[in-house]
């Protein structure tokens, strides 16, 4: 009779402990937390991003810009077969759009690179460069190619058709 005792107390004691590990929450806030789940979550719009370039669309831009400003030195039209110069120069502009360098990365002819370098200058300031700068950089530089016809006149590749 004294162990029943004792086992019963032993299990009253097991029972208390364990029962003491539960929690029951209110019934208030268990409530609250299903009308909340529940009720539509309030969206805030994300915020949109300022529309962005490529480099390749910011490249003809820059084409049109030159090509409008020696219009005088250009052709329109089909390539011709075989094109008698082509002049490729990496071109660096400011973030206000300032052309800062020009160089001839690559030519067979000094006459076309002299036309090419000087209608570059000529064009003045380019469309900014917006979007398209890294962090703490001020300029951009890019390459365009040249494509001249027998008479020294251009179209930039940029804008040109299939040759």
């Amino acid at each position: 009779m004294f162990t029943s005792i004792r086992t019963s107390a032993l299990l009253l004691l097991l029972l208390a402990a364990l029962g003491g590990c539960s929690t029951v929450q209110p019934v208030a806030s268990t409530a609250k937390r299903i009308v909340a789940a529940l009720l539509p979550t309030p969206t805030t719009a994300a915020p949109v991003a300022p529309p962005s370039r490529s480099l390749d669309a910011y490249k003809a831009e820059v084409a049109r810009h030159v090509m409008l400003a020696n219009s005088g030195q250009t052709f329109s039209g089909p390539l011709p077969p075989m094109l008698p110069a082509i002049v490729v120069v990496n071109i660096t502009v400011g973030e206000d759009g300032e052309l800062q360098e020009v160089a001839v990365q690559r030519s067979r002819d000094p006459d076309a690179s002299k036309v090419a370098v000087a209608s570059m200058r000529r064009s003045g300031r380019l469309p900014r460069p917006a979007n398209l700068l890294f962090t703490n950089t001020r300029a951009l530089t890019f390459s365009e190619t040249f494509l001249f016809d027998h008479q020294y006149r251009f179209q930039l590749r940029s804008l040109a058709g299939p040759q």
